[in-house]
């Protein structure tokens, strides 16, 4: 898992922060949209993004997106699921350029779990439009389809100031790292070398601009099925081990679980996130 480590803060010594820029288009008709950090921001131990579900509204309240194993009380244990805790962690707001343009904070925890997924997410004590209004910054929109194969993303972290650009390479029917277990994983190509502290980085679809994963984890030394060393397991039980492969965790899921506006509702219909 993708958390905050002396190995990655070496490594980012090593290679420095690089600016985000647009990509080279995905083909001469679907030009690359133009991803920055603006609302993208820093936690204490990982990264994050403003978000807004497709229904949201300017007057809701503002979410932000991060990985369950970033929770400041420590990573939940398989099969746990937090809903509606309260929560006054705080949140670096990032600009384009990836400035520093000021702290928000939770009212509560909506969601958080690392079970079939690895997610949470934060309720604020402020609207979208407030915050555009203040800091001029809009949220990161959760698309409400599935990852397309073959799509060009940008892996986006607050915590490093830095990016990484690739495409999805396919998807991992389960995930398996230490005790956890996730579905349907998006796994990068190679050039997402994501380290620590880029857990809970939105991963943009550059082609649409829209959010369609949420950076959490990478197999670092080899190792199968161990923590920091997920392994890939097949609809047969096959089990294949690719070092030095990042993955992410599908974010369309939760457009599924929200009301109008922001408003978690796990008795929905088509919700098929985990209940606690």
């Amino acid at each position: 898992m993708k958390r905050s480590f002396a190995g990655a803060l070496a490594a980012a010594a090593l290679t420095g922060a690089t600016a985000l820029s647009g990509a080279a288009p995905a083909s001469a008709a679907a030009p690359a949209v133009t991803v920055t950090y603006a609302g993208t921001v820093a936690l204490s131990n990982c990264s994050g993004s403003l978000v807004r579900m497709p229904d949201s509204a300017p007057q809701d309240r503002a979410l932000v997106l991060s990985n369950g194993h970033c929770l400041s009380g420590g990573m939940p244990d398989p099969g746990e699921v937090l809903v509606d805790r309260p929560s006054s962690r705080s949140f670096t707001l990032l600009d384009a350029s990836a400035g520093r343009l000021g702290t928000l904070r939770a009212a509560k925890l909506v969601y958080a779990t690392m079970t079939d997924t690895d997610v949470s997410l934060y309720e604020l004590t402020t609207t979208y439009a407030a915050i555009r209004s203040r800091y001029g910054v809009d949220p990161l929109t959760v698309s409400a389809d599935h990852p397309v194969q073959g799509e060009p993303v940008k892996v986006v972290s607050g915590y490093w100031k830095r990016t990484y650009t690739c495409a999805v390479d396919g998807f991992v029917h389960e995930l398996h790292e230490g005790g956890w277990v996730w579905k349907d994983s998006v796994r990068y190509t190679p050039a997402c070398n994501t380290i620590g502290g880029t857990s809970g980085s939105p991963v943009v679809d550059t082609s649409t601009g829209l959010l369609v994963a949420v950076n959490n984890t990478g197999n670092e030394d080899g190792g199968s099925c161990t923590v920091d060393n997920p392994c890939e397991v097949d609809e047969n039980g096959g089990v294949t081990v690719r070092k030095g492969i990042n993955y992410a965790e599908e974010t369309y899921l939760l457009t599924r679980c929200f009301a109008p506006g922001t408003a978690l509702d796990l008795t929905l219909p088509d919700c098929r996130l985990p209940r606690p």
